[in-house]
């Protein structure tokens, strides 16, 4: 069911589906959706402030994409030893999951924190998993405790205990908000029960997922349809930041990211586009060459978990001129943003607005900082998310911003990170070998002279 936030707290008035379930025939007034917030990669056991930021912008509806607590356990950085978590002798696993007892009793840590408890009794929250939710880093359907671990998902989200989305396989839902003319579907996809092995170029979905998505894209029509994937969908950073490092995303799964757009494409679905978590860094990302229209995917990562906190703050401008060095085609670059990056690693939210009452209706997307402050953001009108007919592409060879995939990026350009970090590598090595014989010359030149003296 769809809830609609008033003064008094939260009421239950629309709809919602599962697998299996169609739309509801409840008839009662539906609100209109201005405000909508969304988060991602919260640690239950840090400090969480970032909360009065989201409670001031006053969404209607939050929405969870993944990692919404850290479940599994993560283990000491071993380079040696008789463990070994890490290098190219790692014989002993990084991650390794928590009882079921542990994942709940974090669950409810998280649930309880001050600031999120506000946020509950005045917005509707509703959300989906990633892996440290779903119970182990980077894990996959290969995963045994997801049985246990979705019910325990799903009591965080307070999911009726009668809701099909109990009894189905993964945690896929779609809601419907506001009145009619005035829609928005928001679909949540489950980029983890059914997930074939990363660099498998397999399935993301799953054929049951897939059947129901294609299902909600022929279903009603809505002014504004947001899909939600806790990885990231348009970005493919992976492409250009290896061999030195990888992301999950939908781009390591080519294959399932093109039926995605061809299914979005073939049931001309209008006011498409993504919202996504996962890489503790906020970005926007727009793809031009997919759907018929411009697609966006706007990453919000994450309300605790940060790239630029995982180093001391001294090393931040260093991260921050990484994010800039990064080739990337699909960034949305503005002045506008925060950093000369567009890319933002420090706790994060995304907001967006929708204002009605203009001609032509206006869309505003922004990644937020704790502050509530906007870091990066883009504001259209939503007939720019409208088919113009025909499909842009580009030709072999041919680079166009918004278009070029990351991975067809001249080798030069795509590997640059990694061909920056080598030569600096070996000319800091070679340094080292010229410092050393310096001073080996320099102590033989001193006995020599305190042999003569």
């Amino acid at each position: 069911m769809v809830v609609a936030v008033g003064v008094v707290g939260v009421a239950a008035i629309g709809t919602k589906s599962g697998a299996g379930e169609g739309e509801g025939k409840v008839k009662v007034l539906e609100p209109l959706v201005t405000r909508i917030a969304f988060g991602s990669c919260a640690n239950q056991s840090d400090p969480q402030p970032i909360w009065n930021a989201i409670i001031d912008f006053d969404p209607q509806v939050f929405i969870w994409l993944g990692d919404n607590v850290y479940g599994d356990v993560k283990r000491p950085f071993k380079l040696f030893g008789k463990e070994r978590t890490v290098g190219p002798w790692k014989n002993a696993p990084r991650f390794i999951p928590s009882p079921p007892k542990e994942l709940e009793s974090r669950y409810q840590k998280a649930k309880s924190n001050p600031g999120y408890s506000r946020l509950r009794h005045t917005t509707q929250v509703i959300g989906t998993w990633d892996d440290h939710d779903y119970g182990l880093n980077d894990a996959g359907k290969e995963f045994g405790g997801k049985i246990t671990n979705q019910k325990l998902l799903l009591d965080f989200l307070d999911e009726p205990q009668d809701s099909p989305r109990r009894k189905q396989e993964g945690v896929y839902t779609s809601y419907m908000f506001g009145p009619v003319g005035r829609q928005i579907k928001v679909i949540l996809l489950d980029t983890r029960y059914h997930r074939d092995p990363l660099r498998s170029d397999g399935s993301v979905l799953g054929s049951s997922q897939w059947t129901w998505l294609e299902k909600e894209l022929n279903g009603p029509k809505s002014a504004i349809t947001i899909i939600g994937s806790s990885v990231q969908v348009i970005s493919n950073l992976s492409a250009t930041t290896r061999p030195l490092f990888s992301l999950e995303s939908w781009g390591r799964f080519p294959k399932e990211r093109n039926r995605l757009f061809k299914l979005i494409s073939d049931t001309k679905r209008e006011g498409v586009f993504f919202i996504s978590g996962d890489v503790h860094f906020g970005e926007i990302s727009r793809y031009d060459c997919s759907i018929g229209y411009p697609v966006y995917d706007v990453t919000a990562s994450g309300l605790t978990q940060a790239v630029e906190k995982a180093v001391p703050h001294v090393f931040s401008l260093i991260v921050r001129f990484v994010a800039w060095l990064t080739p990337t085609t699909m960034r949305v670059i503005s002045k506008n943003c925060r950093f000369r990056s567009c890319t933002y690693g420090q706790p994060n939210f995304g907001a967006i607005e929708i204002v009605w009452s203009t001609t032509p209706v206006t869309l505003k997307l922004e990644v937020r900082d704790i502050k509530g402050y906007p870091v990066t953001g883009v504001k259209f009108p939503l007939v720019e998310l409208q088919s113009r007919g025909l499909m842009s592409s580009v030709k072999a060879g041919e680079y166009r911003r918004h278009c070029s995939l990351e991975v067809n990026l001249p080798w030069m350009i795509k590997y640059r990170l990694a061909i920056l970090f080598y030569c600096s590598v070996s000319v800091m090595f070679l340094a080292m070998i010229g410092l050393a014989y310096a001073a080996t010359l320099a102590f033989r030149l001193f006995l020599h002279k305190c042999k003569l003296d």
